[in-house]
């Protein structure tokens, strides 16, 4: 096996093929991912076909903000694959769940009873006054929902977002409109985001992972140019 060497971009490693994070909690494979012991660290591998994130890494993603006492809101959190993987980076922040479905989030809660740094939140993200008290204000706010109105609801949710604070959407075409080309798509998606008060700064389809779907990164200016 290759040496495990830092990733370029920060609390992410590689083998030079592989991804991995720092497993936060040793032992502990989340979705049947190798685990690879090394000295007094265990790294996770971190699949790009199992969680979006990961792809737009690999496909060159230069924003990633998540730091050790950051905190996140993730939107469409299912049963914590790709949370689980910044758990293991923002080990004195924290991790807000948000997950509607129940089947999905029986599995979460016990993942997110091993970590002390993820908090499961059964909710509707078309809702967000729903947990606003138990959130607050975020660094991050992540979002994967396969809804017709995932735009709506990644922009109530930047409610949550700090002043220069980052937010990540991961658009699924095909559940916005199946009948228009991915790329009319993503270019009305980016064009509600502006209109939500972000800044565009980055953005990469994740093929060969995932077939029409793009990561979009935007930057939040000003809190008083967010649309509550």
């Amino acid at each position: 096996m290759e040496k495990i060497v830092p990733h370029e971009l920060p609390h992410v490693y590689t083998d030079g093929r592989t991804l991995y994070t720092h497993n936060l909690v040793p032992g502990q494979s989340v979705y049947g991912e190798k685990l690879v012991p090394h000295i007094d660290i265990e790294y996770r591998a971190w699949n790009p076909k199992r969680s979006k994130l990961a792809a737009f890494i690999l496909k060159g993603c230069g924003t990633f903000p998540f730091e050790k006492n950051s905190k996140v809101l993730y939107l469409g959190a299912a049963t914590g694959t790709t949370a689980s993987h910044i758990s293991d980076i923002v080990t004195e922040g924290m991790v807000y769940c948000v997950e509607l479905s129940p089947i999905p989030f029986r599995k979460l809660v016990p993942l997110c009873e091993t970590r002390a740094d993820m908090t499961p939140l059964l909710a509707d993200a078309n809702n967000p006054e729903g947990y606003e008290q138990l959130v607050g204000e975020v660094d991050v706010v992540y979002q994967d929902i396969a809804q017709r109105n995932q735009v709506e609801i990644f922009v109530k949710n930047l409610r949550f977002l700090k002043d220069r604070g980052t937010a990540y959407l991961m658009v699924k075409a095909r559940s916005i409109d199946v009948a228009k080309d991915p790329e009319e798509v993503y270019d009305s998606v980016k064009e509600q985001i502006i209109g939500g008060g972000l800044n565009v700064i980055e953005s990469s389809d994740l093929l060969p992972y995932e077939k029409d779907h793009m990561a979009i990164v935007g930057v939040a200016m000003s809190s008083d140019a967010i649309v509550h």
